[in-house]
């Protein structure tokens, strides 16, 4: 009986121990709250970054909740700082960073093309400054094969911003027919951004089919080379991918639009180079398992309205101490029922 009773006891220390240690990435997410709620304004893609005094900023895309998501984002989308005490908030607004314009043609030049809506943004500091990343497009009339991917850059979060190279472009899709996204129906979108420890720097983005490529840059400021493949392997549709280095692998944390894994959630895509993304694991859940949420008082503004579950969109990491800290998504359903969409936050427990 007692070597019966020490055997059971064994088993159960071992079992609870690989229950532990096979936790998910997503099973380590925790829901906080709202990040951003502003009245009158539909609020979308949320990257954090923490200064040297330990505030924290938040970049966030946003446009008149009247414009409704869509087609609100894709012609007045604009870019947003807001800043707070504590990775929680509450966050107060501070200016805009990245506008947009209103009309297509320059009224002085007709064939100087401006730009629509900045949107999807990622804040990220490299040794001597701090990149802001974003997509932009030309008109809704091409709309969505005509995105693009911009930079500015600032010495300050507080700015000023420049836009570098010149009108900040950085990415175009590709000319060479030969390419995966040769004219792809949505152009290069959503960036994703690491500075490779070796040195230099990767662009993740999505484009044809929704899978992930990727370009490479000597110099900040490019230029940026795309590779000619994918580095996704997914069959499904993924996007809004955040990249960074986690346990000496490189990864991307996207969406799972379809469910690879489970639809609704997340897939934390795992590599060993960089260019070469064929391991993954879950990389969060869908809402309703990090909180309560009752789906006949929820607000759905964006996507199926007949859904018994709702999803996260583009999520942003938060890192403190190089480590995975806070995540920042927005979401097409607010949870508490409200006129526009809003941004969550959930923390990182071990």
């Amino acid at each position: 009986m007692k070597h019966h009773f020490s055997f059971v006891i064994t088993l159960l220390v071992v079992t609870v121990g690989f229950s532990q240690n096979n936790k998910s990435f997503a099973d380590h997410w925790e829901f906080v709250g709202t990040a951003i709620e502003e009245p009158g304004y539909t609020i979308w893609g949320t990257s954090p970054i923490i200064d040297e005094a330990g505030k924290v900023h938040l970049f966030v895309a946003r446009w008149p909740c009247e414009l409704n998501v869509d087609p609100g984002w894709r012609t007045h989308s604009e870019i947003a700082h807001y800043i707070g005490d504590s990775p929680e908030g509450p966050f107060t607004f501070l200016d805009v960073v990245v506008e947009g314009d209103i009309d297509l043609k320059s009224p002085v030049n007709p064939l100087v093309t401006k730009i629509y809506a900045p949107h999807n943004p990622v804040i990220k500091k490299t040794e001597d400054s701090y990149a802001l990343f974003y997509i932009v497009n030309d008109g809704i009339e091409k709309h969505p094969s005509n995105q693009y991917i911009c930079m500015a850059v600032s010495k300050s979060l507080y700015g000023p911003w420049k836009k570098a190279p010149e009108n900040g472009k950085i990415l175009t899709p590709p000319s060479n027919p030969n390419y995966w996204n040769y004219k792809a129906s949505n152009g290069v979108n959503n960036p994703a951004f690491l500075e490779h420890p070796n040195g230099g720097y990767f662009l993740y983005f999505k484009s044809e089919k929704a899978k992930m490529g990727l370009a490479i840059a000597e110099n900040l400021e490019g230029p940026y080379v795309q590779l000619p493949f994918p580095v996704t392997a997914n069959d499904q549709n993924i996007e809004d991918g955040y990249a960074f280095m986690y346990d000496g692998q490189f990864c991307l944390l996207t969406t799972d639009n379809h469910g690879i894994i489970e639809a609704g959630g997340g897939i934390l895509w795992k590599s060993n180079d960089g260019i070469h993304f064929n391991e993954y694991e879950k990389g969060f859940h869908r809402i309703n398992q990090y909180t309560n949420v009752n789906m006949d008082k929820a607000a759905v503004h964006y996507g199926p309205k007949t859904k018994s579950y709702a999803k996260f969109e583009r999520p942003q990491i938060l890192f403190l101490d190089n480590k995975p800290a806070y995540l920042y998504v927005p979401s097409g359903t607010n949870i508490y029922g409200g006129d526009c969409t809003i941004s969550y936050i959930l923390k990182f427990k071990n």
